[in-house]
């Protein structure tokens, strides 16, 4: 059984999806109609842009959305049982799985991208990662830290490897005491908000309120969803669940876990870099892996030798 994984922010890079533009017409259409859609070229931005201006959350999410989605449209459905994606992916996860029309999605995409980036700016915070701890003793730490602010988990990446956001201070904390508690390593990252926590709130109401105004369908292949690490085809339950999404844990790891008990043995990562991949290799070795990014990968995934 196979199922499409979708990347979601910090996989972007600059010139991502320029030679499918370039190469295949029904890309080209796709992405000037985006274009359109949105009132400014984000096009421009993803091929020609600076990576100061492509890493800006309203940029970064609808260009990895954009280039995933539209290399997802090339390789087509045919035998893919399940989908899954990444924070974002899963907004390309669901448009892919028929849930979301390709013009509401990047309607909500953009807005998504920019009450998380407004919200970054309206409750500042960060996040971390935290290497080589063992999850048990995730508590303890995330208990002590709480004692400088609000802190959890954000994404449970893989076994061993989890990101956690929230207040500067309490994050901070966090990282100087991940030693003591079994972490190889603990590392703040950079980035523009404290995604995945209750630093988002402010973003949620406003999300709610978007997300009511678009139809969703019932997914028409199960989307494995990141809050519930379930698949699910309910549209009450996919509104429901995009909206805990933006404050809650991604739970990764337990998705792909519960795909690979559900009969997937094969997953293809279709969008930018290999992020995903290097995650699902650690969770499950026996998954056969593979990854679609470029023109010359989609043609390579669409014409097997």
């Amino acid at each position: 059984m196979k199922a499409f994984v979708f990347p979601g922010q910090g996989s972007q890079y600059c010139g991502m999806g320029r030679d499918l533009y370039e190469r295949v017409p029904e890309v080209k259409a796709l992405m000037d109609k985006a274009d359109a859609i949105l009132g400014f070229s984000i096009t421009n931005i993803m091929f020609n842009g600076s990576e100061e201006e492509l890493k800006q959350t309203r940029h970064t999410q609808l260009a990895i959305f954009l280039h995933s989605y539209a290399a997802a449209t090339l390789l087509g459905r045919e035998g893919v049982e399940m989908a899954a994606g990444h924070s974002l992916g899963e907004y390309t996860a669901l448009c892919f799985a028929g849930a979301l029309d390709f013009e509401d999605a990047v309607k909500l995409v953009a807005k998504r991208g920019e009450l998380m980036q407004s919200a970054g700016q309206q409750n500042p915070g960060t996040m971390a990662a935290i290497i080589g701890m063992k999850d048990e003793a995730l508590d303890g730490l995330l208990q002590e830290a709480a004692a400088a602010g609000v802190v959890q988990a954000a994404n449970f990446n893989s076994p061993g490897q989890i990101v956690i956001s929230g207040d500067v201070d309490a994050v901070r904390k966090a990282v100087e005491i991940a030693p003591s508690k079994g972490a190889r390593m603990a590392k703040e990252l950079v980035v523009s908000g404290a995604f995945h926590s209750p630093l988002m709130k402010p973003a949620e109401k406003e999300l709610a309120e978007t997300l009511d105004a678009i139809t969703i369908r019932d997914a028409e292949i199960p989307v494995c969803m990141n809050v519930v690490a379930k698949p699910v085809t309910s549209a009450a339950e996919i509104r429901a669940n995009l909206i805990s999404q933006l404050t809650s844990s991604v739970l990764w790891s337990q998705s792909v876990q519960a795909m690979v008990d559900a009969g997937v043995t094969e997953f293809v990562e279709v969008g930018p870099q290999k992020v995903l991949q290097g995650l699902i290799k650690r969770i499950n070795r026996a998954s056969a892996i593979a990854g679609v990014d470029t023109a010359d990968q989609v043609d390579a995934a669409r014409n097997p030798a």
